[in-house]
């Protein structure tokens, strides 16, 4: 018998160590050393270059000689999905997706593997029964010829059906769930999923087949798995959202072949996912007559324009120790932002509890949303509504100061597009947008105080 090869294997970034180690010289963690069992020469298996017709010749060859060609991207259905792509799906292109469970992920993309109409595509399941899963394409209520399932969780087993059916797109769920026989570890280690990925991407590579990877996340909130699986697929994607709003967002954190700062947003449905063609509109809470401590931003969400609802409220403190709660901004924005109200504008926010949220259940990052937080905070703190049908698009500094934005032409659209009359903005920002034919009142401010004076 030959002898068991066994190694060890970092389970925060998948660096491999032929002893144990406690600290990791990759990405210094310590303690994260498991030992697995490797075994590459004594099974044989199917092997996904037998899908492709030619070989390739490896050589070297002069940067001037290589032919540019201009692939044709796979447009589906989902306009959302498109965008974050870049534009459509890339032949060739291997997509890992992320999210926390339950979120919607496997809907998401059964979804939208049955709105590829014109292509055969390949789903599979190494989580869910054919059963199951043709319970929830019932529930989708669409048909496709060319759709198979494919529940098995063996790659040797898998790519002997992809050799069979010449699938044009391959959905894989999950990533974690996959096994290669070339390696006697269990599913869901740092080599099994190292080794799988690498053979999917191999096979996408070669045989111009774009393939999606859904992958699980840990507690934490990163994906599963070595680091180096984020390094190998082409587009790396986040679906978030509250299991308790319908609300779901798709983030890019990596793309190959476009911008990565795009992002999809769907409404969970009692039949999937339906796009949401027009965000701002959700997002602004509908109500009969004005509220203090409201305050609506223009912001940006990747290259996309959206208007949300700042919703805060400021109330004395019943115990010692005064609460800040946020939910969906930074907390230490919020203490950045009430120090400088109380530095710079002499509002005592030390004995009082604050609360904000972003309505709709979303998080966002985009600091123009500073100078909302500080009117819908100066609103609850007078128990005045600002007036109704202005919302507001700049940067707080330290000092107090209200610095610009980019892209202003675009939130300005954005505000004038669903009736708004009065945008606030810093004097550095009117300067590009002097000669813009806007219907909306444009008003430069330069600190907080000119706000607040401005305001109530």
């Amino acid at each position: 018998m030959s002898k068991i090869k066994t190694a060890f294997f970092c389970n925060n970034c998948g660096y491999e160590s032929a002893k144990w180690i406690g600290k990791c010289p990759a990405c210094a963690e310590w303690n994260t050393f498991t030992e697995e069992i490797l075994d590459k020469g004594n099974k044989n298996s199917e092997s996904w270059k037998d899908n492709s017709g030619e070989k390739r010749i490896h050589k070297s060859i002069a940067l001037q000689e290589v032919i540019t060609s201009q692939d044709k991207r796979i447009l589906t259905s989902d306009s959302e999905l498109n965008r974050v792509l870049g534009g459509g799906i890339v032949p060739g292109s291997i997509v890992l997706v992320a999210g926390e469970p339950g979120i919607g992920k496997s809907t998401l993309f059964l979804q939208n593997g049955l709105q590829l109409k014109d292509l055969r595509v390949l789903y599979i399941s190494g989580e869910e029964s054919e059963q199951q899963i043709k319970m929830r394409a019932d529930r989708l209520e669409i048909a496709h010829d060319q759709f198979f399932l494919l529940t098995e969780t063996d790659t040797a087993v898998i790519f002997r059906e992809i050799k069979k059916l010449q699938p044009q797109v391959v959905i894989v769920d999950s990533i974690q769930t996959l096994q290669s026989p070339l390696i006697d570890s269990s599913a869901g280690s740092v080599s099994q999923i190292r080794e799988c990925a690498g053979e999917f991407q191999r096979f996408a590579k070669e045989t111009q087949t774009p393939v999606f990877l859904i992958g699980h996340i840990t507690k934490d909130g990163g994906i599963a798995g070595p680091k180096i699986l984020e390094h190998m697929v082409d587009t790396v994607l986040q679906f978030e959202g509250d299991r308790h709003y319908t609300y779901r967002i798709l983030r890019t954190l990596k793309n190959r072949f476009g911008s990565t700062s795009e992002l999809g947003i769907y409404e969970m449905t009692g039949t999937g996912m339906r796009i949401v063609a027009n965000p701002s509109e959700i997002l602004i809470a509908q109500r009969d007559h004005a509220l203090s401590g409201s305050a609506i931003a223009a912001t940006l969400e990747g290259m996309r324009p959206l208007l949300i609802e700042v919703q805060a409220l400021v109330t004395p403190s019943v115990y010692g120790t005064p609460q800040r709660t946020v939910t969906g901004f930074d907390l230490r924005r919020l203490q950045l932002l009430l120090a400088v109200l109380e530095k710079r504008g002499g509002f005592q926010f030390g004995m009082k509890d604050v609360f904000v949220n972003i309505a709709g259940g979303i998080r966002v990052e985009d600091p123009s949303i500073d100078l909302a937080v500080i009117c819908a905070l100066l609103s609850s703190f007078e128990d005045l509504p600002i007036p109704d049908l202005t919302c507001f698009a700049g940067e707080v500094g330290l000092n107090g100061e209200i610095r610009a934005v980019n892209r202003i032409e675009q939130r300005i659209a954005e505000a004038e597009k669903l009736g708004f009359k009065k945008i606030i903005i810093s004097p550095f920002n009117k300067k590009g947008i002097e000669k813009l034919a806007n219907k909306m009142q444009v008003v430069a401010l330069s600190n907080v105080e000119d706000v607040y004076r401005h305001l109530f």
